[in-house]
């Protein structure tokens, strides 16, 4: 299992665009991939999911994955929401 903590920077959230762009990234991977916050478990997979979390700019969440390419998937999905949709 791998995982890793962050802060969401992106100003409106993970509002539906964003949502959309991890769900995106996340079905690529084999993995089972979570995000976690509050101790409530959201699939990554799944765009009602994370668009359940109700994050917002500040937020802290933890993207955790386990299966054969859980260290790429949560590399991957950490890049994009620090890098790419936190504009």
């Amino acid at each position: 299992m791998a995982e890793k903590n962050i802060i969401i920077k992106n100003e409106t959230g993970l509002h539906a665009r964003p949502a959309m762009e991890v769900v995106k990234e996340a079905s690529k991977f084999k993995s089972d991939i979570f995000l976690i916050k509050n101790g409530n478990n959201y699939n990554a997979k799944s765009i009602v999911g994370i668009m359940s979390m109700g994050c917002v700019k500040g937020d802290e969440i933890t993207v955790k994955a386990s299966g054969e390419d859980e260290n790429e998937a949560v590399a991957c999905l950490i890049d994009l929401i620090e890098n790419r949709i936190s504009k």
